[in-house]
């Protein structure tokens, strides 16, 4: 590893920040609190720099596909971290995002998160879904209620991920990561071959495309619990991305088998607390009988509107988990009113 990368990830570890950014014609970038903030001490970066810092991390393969690729998500140990890079080419010179990860998964109990998630570590079957736009947390939701299974169930749980992030110990179940080009060649075959592998639990690290939310769907309908995770910034937008994935023709289809193996979906934000710290919102959307035949028509219109109104059922609108926040006494309202996506919803459950 080169010593200026370990400078700088030691500087990340102890500043506490989220993400180091390294890119030509800028000093390294830290995140803290969500605030970018170039490191004072480091003169701007050249092409050389760049290129011998992310390229002294890499194999000789990993440094074929990137130059081949024009960009690689990879992930490393350094330290008290784990890292999850994303190396690309920026104006034709080498930058790179370092996403600092925890060494230990941190309890549910500690990341806040409300109590029914804990309910789906129970589920025998089925399909969970954590989405949220991207640095809102999800990988590390995930982490924690399948560490939270790992611990309590007696079960083998197979994660699918590109990279692997947060790192597993085989507890009372059995658990066996797998990493796209060094564990496996495909995202497809990954996902055709899982279940010969006699899985309980399969984590798909993201649906991106029509392949691998097809199979993801299938491995929930074939009796196995699956959790996942997408880029939208609620549950209804989440539902209506599966769909539109598809072709006309297969739409029906995946709206039947949606509506039959769904479980829930939980789309989050952290938000920043009063004295440091962020807190999780979290939208809720379980699979009452209303929800899955609005799925099974394609009402999904209707969707944020079931959820506003099911509070008895364990449904949760991201306006009433805000306002939650804000009446515990945990976030300010300026603050929660950054996240809404509906002002005026937001403000009326505060009064």
């Amino acid at each position: 590893m080169d010593e200026q990368l370990e400078e700088l990830l030691d500087i990340t570890i102890n500043e506490g920040a989220s993400d180091l950014h390294l890119t030509v014609d800028a000093p390294p970038t830290v995140r803290v609190a969500r605030e970018l903030t170039p490191l004072a001490d480091y003169e701007n970066l050249s092409p050389e720099d760049t290129a011998r810092i992310v390229f002294s991390l890499l194999d000789t393969e990993q440094q074929e596909r990137l130059k081949v690729n024009r960009e690689l998500d990879f992930s490393f140990t350094y330290s008290e971290a784990r890292f999850r890079v994303n190396a690309y080419y920026s104006m034709g010179s080498v930058a790179a995002a370092f996403r600092r990860i925890p060494l230990e998964i941190p309890d549910m109990d500690k990341l806040h998160l409300p109590d029914i998630l804990r309910d789906f570590c129970e589920l025998p079957q089925g399909f969970v879904l954590v989405t949220g736009p991207a640095g809102q947390g999800k990988s590390t939701t995930i982490a924690s209620m399948l560490d939270r299974i790992a611990r309590t169930r007696a079960v083998h749980i197979i994660t699918i991920e590109d990279p692997i992030e947060y790192v597993f110990e085989h507890k009372k179940g059995l658990v066996n990561q797998r990493e796209m080009h060094e564990d496996t060649l495909a995202w497809d075959v990954a996902l055709r071959t899982v279940l010969r592998e006699d899985p309980d639990v399969v984590f798909v690290g993201e649906m991106r495309d029509y392949e691998t939310i097809s199979s993801a769907v299938t491995i929930a309908e074939t009796g196995h619990l699956v959790f996942s995770t997408l880029h939208t910034n609620s549950a209804a937008q989440t539902i209506n991305r599966i769909i539109d994935v598809f072709p006309e023709e297969e739409q029906k289809q995946i709206q039947t088998q949606l509506s039959s193996t769904l479980e829930a979906v939980v789309s989050q934000r952290l938000v920043p607390a009063i004295g440091g710290g962020l807190y999780p919102a979290c939208e809720i959307l379980l699979s009452s009988a209303g929800i899955r035949n609005i799925i099974r028509e394609g009402n999904v219109h209707q969707i944020d509107n079931v959820i506003s109104t099911s509070l008895e059922q364990g449904m949760v609108s991201l306006d009433r988990a805000l306002a939650r926040l804000v009446k515990e006494g945990r976030v300010e309202a300026e603050v929660a009113r950054r996240f809404t996506l509906k002002p005026q919803e937001l403000d009326r459950l505060l009064r």
